[in-house]
């Protein structure tokens, strides 16, 4: 250790030789028993970042997953593990005979820090596609982290967690999205029916992410009160995605400045270029400033219409694989289902632009109400009495 070697902790006596015999001298092993708090600490008063290598096999999986419940309430700020599994089947000895000291060395270049493998534990395996499943996932992970005695490390490991689930769920949507755009290319024109056009188009769907974006900005208290369905939406357009990360990423932050967090991430000027965007110049609630009732009507109406057409999408990606001999009439009507609240959605955006104008004060006025009242004003006159 004292030459620079990293410190090892692998299973047995025999990898602990093979390491050493290939040049990785900071090796040692529990010798045939689970590694123990005693241990733990005394490679920590050697190191504050020792790297346990495991077999590639369950038993040493298993051993891991043992091992971060053991950690968890001993890590403190300079005290963490990082973990190097092996390929199936192998242990060091094995890579060491088939492979060279290089194939090891790449392995503990790569050896993941002990948050990845706690999200791999609870995610491995599992799916994830109901909100019982998502909440149940929520309630492990932070019953782990909660095990942290020192609140700034457990701060960043909350986070850390935040970011590989939004990393995780964005992914997923992403893959399922890509599946759905190649099978639809490939479609007939009947498959690419009348269903597709009740979908609104990318502009309206910009303009929406826009929207929810800026109350996000103007009313940062918002972020955290709306954390979990932030979570799950999947912005598309120019930096919003970064943006709605960036804003989930340091919501809990003591001094939690959107504009300030945005700024540094981004740059001052994108962020200026997006609050002089005109659209958002005419919403109500970005107009009054300090309504947060107005802004959080606001923000749930724009969410539940980007959820519409989300779910619509869903569901035609669901359809569109399936063959068209099996669409049976639940199918259809599912489809149905969807598509007509996505037009509701829609024509609720026309309703507002069509029959409504916004008052000085933010409020929407009836703009056939208004017009009669125009009218009525412009009829009277005015007329001095003559004594």
């Amino acid at each position: 250790m004292g030459r620079g070697q990293p410190l090892i902790v692998a299973e047995g006596y025999m990898d602990v030789i093979a390491l050493v015999r290939a040049g990785f001298e900071g090796a040692v092993a529990p010798l045939g028993t689970a590694i123990t708090e005693n241990q733990l600490a005394m490679v920590w008063q050697i190191i504050p970042e020792p790297i346990i290598a495991l077999d590639g096999d369950k038993a040493g999986l298993r051993a891991a997953y043992r091992l971060i419940d053991l950690a968890m309430p001993l890590l403190q700020t300079g005290r963490a593990l990082r973990f190097a599994l092996m390929p199936e089947g192998q242990d060091p000895d094995d890579l060491l005979r088939a492979k060279g000291a290089g194939a090891v060395q790449s392995i503990l270049d790569n050896a993941m820090p002990l948050v990845e493998l706690l999200w791999r534990r609870e995610t491995e395996g599992q799916t994830f596609d109901s909100p019982d499943r998502k909440a149940a996932l929520d309630k492990r992970l932070r019953g782990s982290t909660s095990q942290i005695q020192d609140q700034n490390l457990r701060s960043h490991y909350d986070q850390a967690i935040k970011d590989l689930r939004w990393d995780f769920f964005r992914a997923a949507r992403s893959f399922k999205s890509g599946n759905t755009r190649n099978v639809l290319q490939t479609a007939g024109a009947s498959t690419k029916g009348s269903v597709l056009a009740a979908g609104e188009g990318d502009v309206a769907q910009y303009l929406r992410e826009a929207v929810i974006l800026a109350i996000l900005i103007r009313f940062p208290e918002m972020v955290y009160e709306y954390l979990d369905e932030l979570a799950m939406l999947d912005f598309e357009h120019g930096d919003h995605p970064s943006m709605l990360r960036i804003l989930m990423r340091h919501c809990q932050d003591m001094d939690f400045d959107p504009s300030a967090v945005l700024s540094e991430n981004l740059g001052a000027d994108p962020l200026e270029k997006f609050m002089t965007l005109g659209h958002l110049q005419v919403v109500p609630c970005l107009r009054r400033s300090g309504d947060i009732e107005m802004a959080r009507l606001t923000l749930k109406e724009e969410l539940g219409k980007l959820g519409a057409h989300r779910g619509l999408e869903a569901e035609l990606q669901e359809s569109s694989q399936i063959p068209e001999d099996g669409l049976d009439l639940w199918v259809l009507h599912r489809l149905a289902q969807a598509a007509d609240a996505a037009n509701r959605a829609q024509r609720a955006d026309q309703d507002d632009q069509t029959q409504y104008d916004v008052a000085d004060n933010g409020a929407r006025i009836s703009r056939d109400e208004r017009n009669k009242l125009d009218d009525l004003i412009g009829a009277i006159r005015f007329q001095k009495t003559k004594k």
